[in-house]
């Protein structure tokens, strides 16, 4: 019989179709390039045309809009498991349990409609802000924020995260990068949602799955090491021989390369120069997080990574400068990143249950080969393997 191939990590390996974003040739969402989206649209729009499959028009996107303002508002049982939650749970984790418990309470958890879907897709949208804006405000002993009907959506975050609208340039900031984070083909988050529908599970129960699989410093925990590895180096004095020796110890860099993107990840220039923009617009802040003292440091230290790796920045590397910049509490940055991909990870539950396919790859046996079992009695001592 002949050795099926075999390729760790799954790299390379085709594991379906989808129409819904390509990275090939820089990416893109339903065949817009990322750029092209963040420079005239809004994540509202980039939302409505990952879930539907074009940009809306004017009268689509308002009762779109519409619709997801109306659903932001979290069940009181949930609100009160929210405060009932250990001290020590963190922002992400609050997330994955909240959504979990959000299927209990939506009528339509049970059907895989594609119309069903989509309204349960939508109510999600609006949901995850609010859960990651209560357990905040829960967890610091503030007061709670109601969501408003008539901000978009990164503003609105904002606002019920603060109590206080944000400046407009800190609204864009924000926005654009909700777009870049939105979906990103079969990642691993992306990819256990489907495999998890592809059972004909329900659309909650893969949402949980990916927020599991989101959580890990290897997919969207990335972003909230950024800010870990700037303030390692001391600053932008240190950095170059902090970024040495760190390489010299085989230390891993995080926000740095992608199994996809091998010359560069297009998103990361993108949000760069908002990263940059915002740092200056807080510059005036004095002292050991002042956000421009970080920008420079990451500018020396992906100067040394391409010399000496050959390694570019991925999204999350300006993501976590960004949010810094923002003043947004590190524990927040993977839960943002959620907030966003939501709408990625439901078109494809909605796009793999179209046309189903149960996911069940074959594994390639390195075990004992086949052997006779003894008796109970005439088993010698063994160490477990």
């Amino acid at each position: 019989m002949t050795t099926p191939a075999y390729s760790p990590g799954l790299e390379g390996v085709v594991a379906g179709e989808t129409a819904i974003c390509t990275v090939d040739g820089g990416l893109s969402y339903r065949g817009y390039g990322v750029g092209d989206l963040s420079a005239h649209c809004s994540f509202d729009e980039v939302a409505y045309l990952l879930l539907y499959g074009e940009l809306p028009a004017a009268g689509q996107l308002k009762e779109f809009q519409t619709r997801v303002a109306a659903a932001r508002r979290l069940p009181a049982p949930l609100k009160e498991l929210l405060a009932a939650l250990p001290k020590w749970t963190t922002p992400l984790d609050a997330l994955r349990t909240a959504v979990s418990a959000l299927g209990h309470f939506d009528q339509d958890a049970a059907d895989n409609s594609r119309d069903a879907n989509l309204r349960k897709a939508e109510r999600l949208l609006a949901q995850i802000p609010v859960v990651i804006a209560d357990h905040y405000r829960i967890a610091k002993g503030l007061p709670e924020v109601l969501a408003r009907q008539d901000l978009p959506h990164a503003a609105n975050f904002l606002y019920m995260l603060r109590g206080a609208e944000a400046a407009p340039a800190e609204v864009k900031a924000l926005d654009v990068s909700l777009i870049l984070y939105a979906e990103h083909e079969f990642n691993a988050s992306t990819f256990a949602a489907r495999v998890i529908v592809s059972t004909l599970s329900d659309l909650h129960s893969g949402v949980t799955g990916a927020i599991g699989a989101l959580k890990g410093p290897l997919h969207g925990g990335a972003n909230e090491k950024v800010m870990d590895i700037l303030l390692a180096t001391g600053g932008p004095d240190r950095a170059e021989d902090w970024t040495r020796a760190a390489l010299a110890r085989k230390e891993r860099i995080m926000g740095f390369g992608h199994r996809v993107y091998k010359t560069g990840d297009v998103r990361a220039g993108i949000l760069k120069t908002y990263a940059r923009t915002a740092a200056e617009a807080n510059a005036a802040r004095a002292g050991e997080n002042d956000p421009l003292k970080w920008e420079d440091t990451a500018d020396i230290i992906e100067r040394v990574m391409a010399a000496e790796k050959n390694m570019f920045p991925n999204l999350d590397w300006p993501a976590g400068r960004l949010y810094h910049a923002m003043k947004l509490e590190i524990p927040l940055y993977t839960p943002i990143f959620a907030m966003s991909r939501i709408s990625g990870w439901a078109a494809h539950v909605i796009e793999q249950l179209d046309n189903n396919r149960l996911i069940r790859p074959r594994a390639l046996y390195k075990g004992p080969a086949a052997r006779s079992v003894k008796p109970l009695a005439e088993r010698g001592e063994q160490s477990a393997g």
